[in-house]
Protein backbone atom coordinates (compact mmCIF):
# COMPACT_ATOMS: atom_id res chain seq x y z
CA UNK A 1 0.00 0.00 0.00
CA UNK A 2 1.04 3.61 -0.39
CA UNK A 3 0.05 7.00 1.01
CA UNK A 4 -1.91 7.96 -2.13
CA UNK A 5 -4.14 4.92 -1.66
CA UNK A 6 -4.61 5.70 2.04
CA UNK A 7 -5.43 9.34 1.29
CA UNK A 8 -8.08 8.26 -1.21
CA UNK A 9 -9.47 5.81 1.34
CA UNK A 10 -9.70 8.47 4.09
CA UNK A 11 -11.29 11.03 1.75
CA UNK A 12 -13.99 8.56 0.73
CA UNK A 13 -14.65 7.64 4.37
CA UNK A 14 -14.93 11.30 5.39
CA UNK A 15 -17.12 12.40 2.48
CA UNK A 16 -19.15 9.20 2.01
CA UNK A 17 -18.60 9.44 -1.74
CA UNK A 18 -16.10 8.24 -4.34
CA UNK A 19 -16.95 11.17 -6.64
CA UNK A 20 -16.47 13.78 -3.88
CA UNK A 21 -13.13 12.25 -2.92
CA UNK A 22 -12.03 12.32 -6.58
CA UNK A 23 -12.97 16.00 -6.87
CA UNK A 24 -11.07 16.99 -3.71
CA UNK A 25 -7.96 15.05 -4.75
CA UNK A 26 -8.15 16.22 -8.40
CA UNK A 27 -8.28 12.61 -9.61
CA UNK A 28 -10.68 10.73 -11.84
CA UNK A 29 -13.23 8.45 -10.22
CA UNK A 30 -11.73 5.34 -11.94
CA UNK A 31 -8.36 6.22 -10.37
CA UNK A 32 -9.96 6.50 -6.92
CA UNK A 33 -11.74 3.18 -7.44
CA UNK A 34 -8.47 1.57 -8.54
CA UNK A 35 -6.73 2.78 -5.36
CA UNK A 36 -9.43 1.19 -3.19
CA UNK A 37 -9.49 -2.01 -5.22
CA UNK A 38 -5.72 -2.38 -4.79
CA UNK A 39 -6.00 -1.81 -1.04
CA UNK A 40 -8.78 -4.35 -0.68
CA UNK A 41 -6.82 -6.95 -2.64
CA UNK A 42 -3.65 -6.35 -0.61
CA UNK A 43 -5.47 -6.51 2.72
CA UNK A 44 -7.84 -9.25 1.57
CA UNK A 45 -10.71 -7.31 3.12
CA UNK A 46 -13.70 -5.34 1.96
CA UNK A 47 -13.21 -1.76 3.20
CA UNK A 48 -16.52 -0.17 2.22
CA UNK A 49 -20.14 -1.24 2.20
CA UNK A 50 -21.64 0.25 -0.95
CA UNK A 51 -25.23 0.54 -2.12
CA UNK A 52 -27.24 2.99 -4.21
CA UNK A 53 -27.79 5.33 -1.25
CA UNK A 54 -24.50 5.44 0.64
CA UNK A 55 -20.88 4.45 1.00
CA UNK A 56 -19.83 3.56 4.54
CA UNK A 57 -16.93 1.84 6.21
CA UNK A 58 -17.05 -1.89 6.86
CA UNK A 59 -15.70 -3.31 10.11
CA UNK A 60 -12.31 -3.79 8.44
CA UNK A 61 -12.54 -0.28 7.05
CA UNK A 62 -13.11 1.14 10.54
CA UNK A 63 -9.86 -0.51 11.72
CA UNK A 64 -7.87 0.75 8.74
CA UNK A 65 -9.34 4.26 9.04
CA UNK A 66 -7.73 4.93 12.42
CA UNK A 67 -4.31 3.75 11.24
CA UNK A 68 -4.59 5.60 7.94
CA UNK A 69 -5.45 8.90 9.67
CA UNK A 70 -2.37 8.55 11.88
CA UNK A 71 -0.11 7.76 8.92
CA UNK A 72 -1.36 10.77 6.95
CA UNK A 73 -0.90 12.97 9.99
CA UNK A 74 2.69 11.74 10.40
CA UNK A 75 3.29 12.52 6.72
CA UNK A 76 1.95 16.03 7.28
CA UNK A 77 4.16 16.54 10.34
CA UNK A 78 7.24 15.41 8.38
CA UNK A 79 6.40 17.83 5.57
CA UNK A 80 5.95 20.63 8.11
CA UNK A 81 9.28 19.85 9.76
CA UNK A 82 11.20 20.12 6.50
CA UNK A 83 9.20 22.94 4.94
CA UNK A 84 10.66 26.41 4.58
CA UNK A 85 9.46 29.10 7.00
CA UNK A 86 7.31 30.61 4.24
CA UNK A 87 5.68 27.26 3.48
CA UNK A 88 4.98 26.67 7.19
CA UNK A 89 3.28 30.04 7.52
CA UNK A 90 0.98 29.33 4.57
CA UNK A 91 -0.36 26.00 5.84
CA UNK A 92 -4.04 26.04 6.78
CA UNK A 93 -4.91 25.74 10.47
CA UNK A 94 -8.12 23.80 11.14
CA UNK A 95 -9.92 24.87 14.31
CA UNK A 96 -12.89 22.96 15.74
CA UNK A 97 -14.87 25.07 18.19
CA UNK A 98 -18.02 24.58 20.21
CA UNK A 99 -20.74 27.20 19.86
CA UNK A 100 -19.92 29.65 22.66
CA UNK A 101 -16.17 30.02 22.03
CA UNK A 102 -16.76 29.93 18.26
CA UNK A 103 -19.28 32.78 18.28
CA UNK A 104 -18.07 34.95 21.15
CA UNK A 105 -14.31 34.36 21.62
CA UNK A 106 -12.81 33.02 18.40
CA UNK A 107 -13.43 36.13 16.22
CA UNK A 108 -11.17 38.24 18.46
CA UNK A 109 -8.52 35.51 18.43
CA UNK A 110 -8.54 35.19 14.63
CA UNK A 111 -8.28 38.95 14.13
CA UNK A 112 -5.23 39.11 16.41
CA UNK A 113 -3.68 36.04 14.80
CA UNK A 114 -4.21 37.44 11.29
CA UNK A 115 -2.58 40.72 12.28
CA UNK A 116 0.47 38.91 13.62
CA UNK A 117 0.64 36.27 10.84
CA UNK A 118 -1.08 37.83 7.81
CA UNK A 119 -0.36 34.90 5.46
CA UNK A 120 -2.02 32.33 7.72
CA UNK A 121 -5.16 30.58 6.46
CA UNK A 122 -7.88 29.14 8.71
CA UNK A 123 -10.67 26.64 8.49
CA UNK A 124 -13.22 26.84 11.34
CA UNK A 125 -15.56 23.97 12.11
CA UNK A 126 -18.35 24.92 14.55
CA UNK A 127 -19.87 21.93 16.33
CA UNK A 128 -20.73 20.74 19.85
CA UNK A 129 -18.10 20.06 22.51
CA UNK A 130 -18.21 16.28 22.10
CA UNK A 131 -17.51 16.53 18.37
CA UNK A 132 -14.73 19.07 18.97
CA UNK A 133 -12.88 16.41 20.96
CA UNK A 134 -13.60 13.83 18.22
CA UNK A 135 -12.11 16.16 15.60
CA UNK A 136 -8.96 16.65 17.67
CA UNK A 137 -8.58 12.94 18.46
CA UNK A 138 -9.23 11.95 14.82
CA UNK A 139 -6.84 14.65 13.60
CA UNK A 140 -9.45 16.32 11.41
CA UNK A 141 -8.69 19.48 13.40
CA UNK A 142 -5.34 20.80 14.59
CA UNK A 143 -6.77 22.45 17.69
CA UNK A 144 -10.13 22.83 19.43
CA UNK A 145 -11.99 25.24 21.69
CA UNK A 146 -14.53 23.78 24.08
CA UNK A 147 -16.51 24.68 27.19
CA UNK A 148 -16.17 21.37 29.01
CA UNK A 149 -13.52 18.68 29.60
CA UNK A 150 -14.58 15.41 27.96
CA UNK A 151 -11.32 13.51 27.50
CA UNK A 152 -8.16 13.67 29.58
CA UNK A 153 -6.37 10.60 28.26
CA UNK A 154 -5.81 11.72 24.67
CA UNK A 155 -6.43 15.46 24.79
CA UNK A 156 -4.60 18.27 26.54
CA UNK A 157 -7.02 20.93 27.87
CA UNK A 158 -5.66 24.38 28.66
CA UNK A 159 -8.19 26.74 30.33
CA UNK A 160 -7.95 30.29 29.02
CA UNK A 161 -11.29 31.98 29.78
CA UNK A 162 -13.57 31.72 32.82
CA UNK A 163 -17.21 31.76 31.79
CA UNK A 164 -20.34 31.62 33.95
CA UNK A 165 -23.70 30.00 33.38
CA UNK A 166 -26.80 32.07 34.10
CA UNK A 167 -30.55 31.67 33.93
CA UNK A 168 -32.01 33.99 31.30
CA UNK A 169 -35.64 35.12 31.48
CA UNK A 170 -37.88 37.69 29.84
CA UNK A 171 -37.54 41.15 31.42
CA UNK A 172 -40.87 41.15 33.27
CA UNK A 173 -41.97 42.15 36.76
CA UNK A 174 -42.29 38.49 37.80
CA UNK A 175 -38.64 37.70 37.08
CA UNK A 176 -37.35 41.04 38.36
CA UNK A 177 -38.94 40.18 41.72
CA UNK A 178 -37.52 36.65 41.62
CA UNK A 179 -34.09 38.14 41.05
CA UNK A 180 -34.41 40.12 44.29
CA UNK A 181 -35.39 37.22 46.52
CA UNK A 182 -33.95 34.01 45.03
CA UNK A 183 -30.30 33.07 45.63
CA UNK A 184 -30.14 30.05 43.35
CA UNK A 185 -32.15 28.49 40.50
CA UNK A 186 -34.34 26.08 42.48
CA UNK A 187 -37.38 28.14 41.47
CA UNK A 188 -37.05 26.97 37.83
CA UNK A 189 -38.72 23.66 38.75
CA UNK A 190 -42.03 25.46 38.09
CA UNK A 191 -40.92 26.96 34.75
CA UNK A 192 -40.79 25.87 31.11
CA UNK A 193 -37.13 25.29 30.34
CA UNK A 194 -35.28 25.49 27.02
CA UNK A 195 -31.98 23.57 27.04
CA UNK A 196 -28.99 23.43 24.73
CA UNK A 197 -28.69 20.29 22.60
CA UNK A 198 -27.19 16.98 23.75
CA UNK A 199 -23.40 17.08 23.33
CA UNK A 200 -23.23 20.79 24.12
CA UNK A 201 -20.65 21.76 26.75
CA UNK A 202 -23.09 24.36 28.09
CA UNK A 203 -25.73 21.68 28.60
CA UNK A 204 -23.33 19.28 30.31
CA UNK A 205 -22.16 22.00 32.69
CA UNK A 206 -25.75 23.16 33.32
CA UNK A 207 -26.80 19.63 34.20
CA UNK A 208 -23.89 19.34 36.66
CA UNK A 209 -24.78 22.59 38.38
CA UNK A 210 -28.52 21.89 38.52
CA UNK A 211 -27.82 18.48 40.06
CA UNK A 212 -25.59 20.20 42.62
CA UNK A 213 -28.49 22.36 43.86
CA UNK A 214 -30.86 19.37 43.92
CA UNK A 215 -32.47 19.70 40.50
CA UNK A 216 -31.73 16.76 38.19
CA UNK A 217 -32.92 17.56 34.67
CA UNK A 218 -35.42 14.67 34.78
CA UNK A 219 -37.46 16.66 37.33
CA UNK A 220 -37.65 19.78 35.16
CA UNK A 221 -40.15 20.78 32.48
CA UNK A 222 -37.82 20.79 29.46
CA UNK A 223 -39.96 21.86 26.51
CA UNK A 224 -37.25 22.20 23.86
CA UNK A 225 -33.60 21.59 23.01
CA UNK A 226 -31.88 24.04 20.65
CA UNK A 227 -28.41 24.24 19.15
CA UNK A 228 -28.16 27.97 18.57
CA UNK A 229 -27.91 30.33 21.57
CA UNK A 230 -29.22 33.19 19.42
CA UNK A 231 -32.41 31.21 18.76
CA UNK A 232 -32.69 30.39 22.46
CA UNK A 233 -32.41 34.06 23.43
CA UNK A 234 -35.15 35.03 20.96
CA UNK A 235 -37.41 32.26 22.23
CA UNK A 236 -36.91 33.41 25.82
CA UNK A 237 -37.48 37.08 25.03
CA UNK A 238 -40.74 36.10 23.27
CA UNK A 239 -41.97 34.29 26.38
CA UNK A 240 -41.58 30.67 25.27
CA UNK A 241 -39.72 29.74 28.45
CA UNK A 242 -36.46 30.36 30.31
CA UNK A 243 -33.02 28.91 29.69
CA UNK A 244 -29.54 28.38 31.11
CA UNK A 245 -26.79 29.68 28.85
CA UNK A 246 -23.36 31.27 28.93
CA UNK A 247 -23.22 34.70 30.56
CA UNK A 248 -20.93 35.66 27.70
CA UNK A 249 -23.67 34.87 25.17
CA UNK A 250 -26.31 36.87 27.05
CA UNK A 251 -24.31 40.04 27.79
CA UNK A 252 -25.62 42.17 24.92
CA UNK A 253 -29.31 41.41 25.54
CA UNK A 254 -28.95 41.91 29.30
CA UNK A 255 -27.29 45.30 28.72
CA UNK A 256 -30.10 46.31 26.35
CA UNK A 257 -32.71 45.16 28.87
CA UNK A 258 -34.42 42.63 26.60
CA UNK A 259 -33.43 39.76 28.93
CA UNK A 260 -32.72 39.32 32.62
CA UNK A 261 -29.79 37.29 33.92
CA UNK A 262 -30.28 35.42 37.21
CA UNK A 263 -27.81 33.14 39.05
CA UNK A 264 -27.82 29.36 38.74
CA UNK A 265 -25.87 28.91 41.96
CA UNK A 266 -24.45 31.79 44.00
CA UNK A 267 -21.56 29.65 45.24
CA UNK A 268 -20.11 28.46 41.94
CA UNK A 269 -21.62 28.59 38.48
CA UNK A 270 -18.35 29.13 36.63
CA UNK A 271 -16.74 26.92 34.00
CA UNK A 272 -13.55 27.08 31.98
CA UNK A 273 -13.34 27.53 28.22
CA UNK A 274 -10.41 25.40 27.04
CA UNK A 275 -8.08 25.20 24.10
CA UNK A 276 -7.61 21.52 23.23
CA UNK A 277 -5.03 19.55 21.27
CA UNK A 278 -3.76 15.96 21.04
CA UNK A 279 -1.43 15.35 23.99
CA UNK A 280 0.25 12.40 22.23
CA UNK A 281 1.49 14.35 19.21
CA UNK A 282 3.93 17.22 18.89
CA UNK A 283 1.81 20.24 17.85
CA UNK A 284 2.73 21.93 14.59
CA UNK A 285 4.44 25.30 14.76
CA UNK A 286 1.20 27.01 13.68
CA UNK A 287 -0.77 25.23 16.41
CA UNK A 288 1.82 26.29 19.01
CA UNK A 289 1.55 29.89 17.81
CA UNK A 290 -2.24 29.74 18.06
CA UNK A 291 -2.23 28.35 21.61
CA UNK A 292 0.36 30.90 22.69
CA UNK A 293 -1.69 33.80 21.30
CA UNK A 294 -4.92 32.55 22.93
CA UNK A 295 -3.16 32.53 26.31
CA UNK A 296 -1.75 36.02 25.67
CA UNK A 297 -5.15 37.52 24.79
CA UNK A 298 -7.00 36.04 27.76
CA UNK A 299 -4.25 35.95 30.40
Amino acid sequence: MNLKQLEAFVRIADSGSFSKAAKVLFLTQPTISAHISSLEKELNSRLFVRNTKEVRLSESGEILYNYAKQMLLIQRRIEESFATNEEKDQQCLTIAASTIPSQYLLPKILVAFSERYPEQQFKVVETDSAKVVEHVMNHTADVGLTGTVLDKKFCKHIPFYEDELVVITPNTEKYRELGKIEKDAKWIINEKLIMREEGSGTRKEAEKQLKKIGLPVAKLNVIASMENPEAIKKAVSNGMGISIISKLAAEEEVEKGTLLSLPVDTEDAKRDINVVYDRNLQPSRTTERFVKLVKEIYK
